[in-house]
């Protein structure tokens, strides 16, 4: 009676080309904070400037906070892959990565809806645009854009 399991998966999309490995680590590393810093830079001028608290950038705001939880669900993982050598990932943690990665995509679809919805009220009914497009409005908006792609994935995964 044979009774092994494995309750991990062996990640083989990079290959093990040894010459290849720190290009592809430096690549991916830059590309990863350029996007983080980047995005952070974007949430903290929304927040700083108060000539930006306006709908159109607290959607800019949540969008940028969106795509660094978005590009944090993956690349963190890939770049220890590429540093440790270690090509497995646990069933769980695989699970858990692919639930935040749909869940931040779903979301970002919804919020770009969104945000195509302020812009279409701010160029169509641009008097009724304040009374139509309020704080309250916006943050009802955004929260169900995250909270619906959080739900969808949660009920398919």
């Amino acid at each position: 009676d044979n009774g092994t399991s494995s309750w991990e998966f062996l990640l083989l999309g990079m290959g093990n080309v040894p010459s290849l490995q720190a290009p592809l680590f430096l690549l991916l590393l830059m590309i990863y904070l350029l996007t983080v810093v980047g995005n952070i830079l974007i949430i903290v001028l929304v927040v700083a400037d108060r000539h930006l608290h306006t709908p159109m950038y607290f959607f800019l705001g949540n969008l940028s906070s969106l795509e660094t939880c978005y590009s944090s669900t993956i690349l963190p993982r890939l770049l220890a892959s590429f540093l440790t050598g270690d090509r497995t990932i646990s069933a769980q943690g695989c699970i858990a990565q692919v639930h935040f990665f749909g869940s931040f995509a779903v979301s970002e679809c919804y919020l770009l809806a969104m945000m195509s919805y302020d812009r279409y009220l701010a160029i169509c009914q641009p008097l009724l645009y304040a009374s139509l497009m309020t704080w309250k409005v916006s943050l009802q908006l955004a929260a169900a854009s995250w909270l619906g792609g959080f739900l969808s994935r949660t009920v398919v995964t």
